[in-house]
């Protein structure tokens, strides 16, 4: 299958969009911004927030054997510790000798990027974990570091997750959630950044059936992206090989999508057997075990883990949908979202301002606000409040003009294809929840 091609400059008009739109600001930019730290507009809130709720939805919602948890973000060495975080969660640093600047060796080829020198120091490994004191007196005992991951809290709230929902192998547990590494080179936008949200899953199952529940993960969360929208040739599934593996992993697959920059990781999908439950049982005492009642079995439950970044997802659902087309001569931008991650999925525009449309589209509003995130706008042509929302994603436009005051109808238009169809008000709603899907 042939490569995806993108324009030159399409990450640029991405970026570029994102911020004249509003949908991701560079962080503190009043003060000349702080490296790698971005902030979410107001268009942006809605889209990441949609991407967390169809995850949520599919990974959650809609499972009988997938629960919720909400884990501190802050927590102590002895976890990483027993993690093994605190002696494997490196990078290998490296020091242009001639510009000074620091580098991830094994991201730059033995050339600097800042100005082409060779001449670097001797690697060393440098922790990416954020680290901090907890309390007012600074020591040993008051160390705490931000979670550079999610998934330790599933792990230690197992037997307290087990003894409330009574569930049992297999099942997992869910969580949405900042996540912190002091990354070395971060970049590409927001594709690699040292604050950022996570959407990760633990699947206990028993081990015997761990090989069989890795593959069913990888290929449901390939079919995730799929149905969101991402068009089957910018997606594939990367293997990891047995040497490139993390300590814990006793097998690796990323979902990978492809970027202007080329292939990179958009999810990992791992087996990672019993590590974590048992690393966990012996450094704290705590049996971290199952206890079959039927088979009298006991066992150290494997883990499959399906791991996404949210704010990669949301960057990755934006380059894929940005597109480019004519219509009526001009050249129009547009986000061809799924209208479930869209930042509105129905904009209600009045033709003028005359008292008696405005009161309309009210009505209008109201009447979509319960089903669909609804936006109104009033200012300029219709055309250029039609091109408006066609470049932030929304899917379906609702015109009311002077003819609905007289036949209670409005126009409907669609985003993809700029067809328009006039629809009764009394039928709207049934009109769109048939466009969308939606029951």
């Amino acid at each position: 299958m042939a490569e995806p091609v993108y324009a030159p400059d399409h990450l640029d008009k991405v970026i570029n969009l994102a911020k004249r739109r509003g949908f991701i600001f560079p962080s503190a930019e009043i003060y000349g911004g702080f490296r790698s730290t971005y902030d979410y507009g107001p268009l942006g809130v809605n889209m990441l927030r949609n991407v967390k709720n169809a995850w949520w939805s599919a990974m959650v919602q809609r499972r009988q054997d997938v629960v919720g948890l909400d884990a501190a973000i802050l927590s102590p060495p002895a976890i990483w510790a027993a993690s093994g975080h605190l002696e494997t969660f490196t990078d290998p640093l490296v020091d242009c000798k001639k510009c000074h600047e620091r580098w991830r060796e094994d991201k730059i080829d033995g050339v600097c990027p800042q100005c082409g020198s060779r001449e670097f120091t001797e690697a060393r490994a440098f922790n990416l974990m954020f680290k901090t004191q907890a309390g007012p007196v600074e020591g040993d005992g008051a160390t705490a570091y931000l979670r550079p991951e999610t998934a330790q809290g599933m792990f230690t709230n197992f037997a307290n997750v087990l003894q409330t929902t009574r569930k049992k192998p297999p099942f997992g547990i869910a969580q949405i959630g900042k996540s912190f590494r002091n990354e070395i080179t971060p970049g590409n936008f927001v594709f690699r950044t040292r604050e950022f949200e996570q959407m990760e899953m633990e699947y206990f199952v028993p081990p015997a059936e761990a090989e069989e529940w890795y593959h069913y993960w990888i290929a449901t969360r390939f079919a995730w992206y799929l149905d969101l929208g991402i068009p089957e040739d910018f997606l594939r599934q990367h293997v990891h090989a047995k040497e490139d593996l993390s300590h814990y992993s006793r097998g690796t697959t990323d979902v990978e999508f492809f970027y202007p920059w080329g292939w990179d990781e958009l999810e990992g999908i791992a087996n990672r057997g019993d590590y974590d439950l048992t690393q966990h049982s012996t450094h704290s005492g705590v049996r971290l075990e199952y206890f079959d009642q039927a088979s009298g079995e006991r066992y150290t439950p494997y883990v499959i883990e399906p791991a996404a970044g949210a704010t990669r997802a949301m960057m990755a659902f934006l380059l894929a949908a940005y597109h480019e087309d004519e219509v009526g001569g001009e050249t129009r931008a547009l986000l061809r979202l799924d209208w479930r991650l869209a930042p509105y999925q129905v904009a209600v525009l009045p033709l003028s301002k005359k008292p008696e449309l405005e009161g309309l589209a009210t009505r209008v509003v109201d009447l979509l606000g319960a089903e669909y995130v609804v936006d109104t706008d009033v200012t300029q042509s219709i055309g250029k409040r039609y091109r408006r929302q066609d470049e932030v994603g929304t899917p379906y436009c609702v015109t009311v003009d002077f003819d609905s005051l007289e036949d209670d109808a409005v126009t409907v238009r669609d985003r993809d294809t700029t067809d328009q169809v006039r629809v009764p008000l009394a039928g709207l709603l049934t009109y769109l929840r048939d466009q969308t899907g939606r029951a």
